[in-house]
């Protein structure tokens, strides 16, 4: 390890710590009992006591979030992938008058606070009976997301060389099927990255399914952190499970698509 790199490497290592340490005390807190939690809060846990996932594990509610989330997050990320791939092909590849106008519009969706809108969403979310249906989370998640979407498959969209297109144009590509037949295999990367940003996104998001569902079948994940929270406010290691087992699905599909997600925001810098 060279000096130079040495403060960088500590630093991560201090970031990585700040990040790791709440979640391990959170899972082996899972495993004790509130009263260990008391005594011995940063030990492990003597005895381990796995009854506080299986309870969680075996409650129907549980899953139902799980699916609710899961179906909102999925639906969330085909609707803002589709949509702005589309838009990020228009701004690449075509010159028309008021692109740029037209972009920076777009690009300006990333200062928008989305606490400063939530309560038009609401109103709007009303007029259009769009309160407890999955409907109204997914719209509104798809239009905040589709800025930062735009934003990156442009960029990755323009570091495509015109030779490709020229080619593709000679052999009688239209302008649609250059889109669809080798651009978005070309964007793999890309497409990948705004994907997994879409899917953890979502699956995080907390204010919007408040304000949006009153019914406890539609609620998310977050909901139901908060309800078990409430719920169980004097057993903390059973609140630490639930916690962690709704962790799970996230950092899993993150872990996996990590690769992904890194090569496609360097990919349109490199590309060209």
């Amino acid at each position: 390890m060279r000096r130079t790199t040495l403060p960088l490497h500590v630093i991560a290592w201090i970031v990585g710590a700040f990040i790791l340490i709440p979640v391990v005390y959170a899972l082996l807190g899972g495993f004790k009992s509130t009263q260990q939690l008391s005594v011995n809060p940063f030990g492990l846990p003597s005895p381990w006591e796995p009854g506080n996932y299986t309870e969680v594990l075996t409650t129907g509610s549980f899953w139902r979030q799980v699916w609710n989330s899961t179906f909102i997050a999925i639906a969330t990320t085909v609707l803002v992938v589709a949509l702005s791939a589309l838009a990020a092909f228009v701004f690449a590849r075509f010159a028309f008058r008021g692109r740029e106008a037209l972009f920076t519009l777009f690009t300006a969706g990333l200062m928008f606070p989305f606490a400063v809108a939530i309560l038009p969403i609401f109103v709007m979310l009303r007029t259009l009976n769009l309160l407890d249906n999955p409907m109204g989370v997914i719209l509104v998640q798809a239009a905040f997301g589709l800025p930062l979407t735009i934003i990156i498959l442009r960029q990755f969209f323009r570091s495509i060389p015109g030779e490709i297109e020229e080619a593709a144009t000679i052999d009688g590509c239209s302008a649609f099927g250059f889109f669809w037949r080798i651009l978005l295999p070309m964007a793999r990367p890309a497409i990948a990255t705004v994907s997994v940003l879409a899917i953890v996104g979502s699956w995080n998001n907390f204010m919007l399914p408040l304000v949006v569902f009153s019914e406890e079948l539609s609620w998310t994940l977050p909901l139901g952190i908060q309800q078990f929270q409430g719920q169980y406010s004097t057993d903390t290691a059973r609140v630490l499970a639930y916690l962690v087992l709704a962790m799970l699905p996230a950092l899993g599909f993150y872990a996996i698509a990590e690769r992904h997600l890194i090569g496609g925001l360097t990919a349109g810098a490199t590309k060209g």
